[in-house]
């Protein structure tokens, strides 16, 4: 199973993950066989890509939750956020916890329970990697990436060996750390093109604005208020809306702006395509100790999977392989085998990276012809 931009699928292609819509409905099951009607369906609903299976790739990539678990999250999260901005139409700062409607006060307990759900379906994996990129609609983008930065904080977590309260801190601070978004002028928040320097200013205050909404709720932990407010806070005090410096940001909130900017740099977009994988943790990485917490980056680089099993990349070398395997604390140096090669004795040849220190990684590939 690989993952394929959708302007790259053919009809005839084998669907690899079930496809759902913004309410969470199965729209396509996996292993229907793909045509041109379908594929085009499947653009009409701003999916950009989609994992397919073929000759080169049929092994199954596990994700770190279970789907229906990834669905149920993204549902909850977004009935959270359409109920907030629904009742918040004034922008009200709340005073007490009884300004609480029955209904917000039922969305933390269930955001609380599903952090619950999602933290025992993580420690059942034996060992907990991040290969799979969620595929979502830009239909419900902001719920998808909510999920995906609590699954994404939690393999941080777990790898650290952070204690199940700090972990249900984690995830929940997680799960609603744009929460503030609901509160700033729909205008801004669904402007077309380039927004303002003003309205620049105006999205920057939505951590604040998160953590303000929060901060009277007793549904919510301390610690999971303090991410809503210190998630694009920075070490070098760059940040906002505090201008925290490094002693005054909790590990939560490190990990979980690790965990955001993850995502967002390896996720496909309409204005912009995700960055190449080794990119990503290269942008990581040389912004450690400025932007980034250096040793929670240290220990995210060894976990992430960036090219999982089955992957087709092309190497420095011109020839094209499928990944095989990925060697521990090696993410961008995985096991490959030759798949094409102006050589033909080097067709279906093993290759470790690792050994080959002079090969690299330049592309995935999408298209064989």
């Amino acid at each position: 199973m690989r993952l394929m931009p959708i302007e790259f699928v053919r009809p005839n292609t084998v669907l690899g993950k079930t496809l759902y819509d913004i309410d969470g409905r199965l729209l396509l099951r996996a292993g229907s066989v793909l045509n041109q009607a379908t594929i085009n369906k499947i653009k009409e609903i701003n999916i950009l890509s989609i994992y397919i299976v073929d000759k080169y790739s049929n092994e199954e990539i596990e994700d770190v939750i279970k789907p229906e678990i990834r669905q149920k999250a993204i549902i909850m999260i977004k009935e959270a956020f359409s109920n907030i901005e629904r009742i918040n139409t004034s922008n009200k700062i709340r005073n007490s916890e009884k300004d609480y409607t029955w209904q917000e006060q039922s969305y933390f307990y269930n955001i609380g329970k599903m952090a619950e759900s999602i933290i025992e379906d993580i420690l059942n994996h034996k060992d907990v990697v991040l290969a799979l990129v969620d595929i979502r609609s830009m239909n419900n983008y902001v719920y998808s990436h909510c999920v995906n930065v609590a699954v994404i904080s939690l393999t941080i977590g777990v790898a650290f060996k952070l204690p199940k309260k700090k972990l249900e801190a984690l995830c929940i601070g997680a799960l609603i750390h744009d929460i503030g978004k609901a509160l700033l002028p729909k205008e801004i928040l669904n402007k077309h093109g380039n927004l303002t320097d003003e309205e620049k200013e105006i999205v920057k205050q939505h951590p604040r604005l998160g953590y303000r909404y929060l901060s009277s709720t007793y549904n919510i932990n301390s610690l999971s208020k303090l991410v809503v407010l210190q998630h694009h806070e920075r070490p070098d005090g760059l940040g906002y809306p505090d201008g925290l410096t490094k002693e005054n940001i909790i590990d939560l909130s490190n990990i979980v702006s690790i965990a955001d900017a993850y995502d967002n740099l390896s996720t496909d977009l309409p204005e912009k395509r995700a960055m190449f994988p080794s990119d990503v943790l290269e942008y990581l990485m040389s912004n450690a100790v400025s932007k980034f917490d250096y040793e929670i980056v240290s220990v995210f680089c060894r976990i992430v999977i960036p090219f999982p099993k089955g992957t087709l990349i092309e190497l420095s070398t011109g020839e094209v392989a499928r990944v095989e395997e990925t060697v521990p604390n090696f993410p961008l140096r995985p096991i490959v085998r030759i798949i094409k090669s102006s050589r033909s004795s080097r067709i279906d040849m093993k290759v470790s990276l690792i050994s080959e220190l002079s090969i690299v990684v330049t592309a995935i590939k999408y298209d064989m012809n």
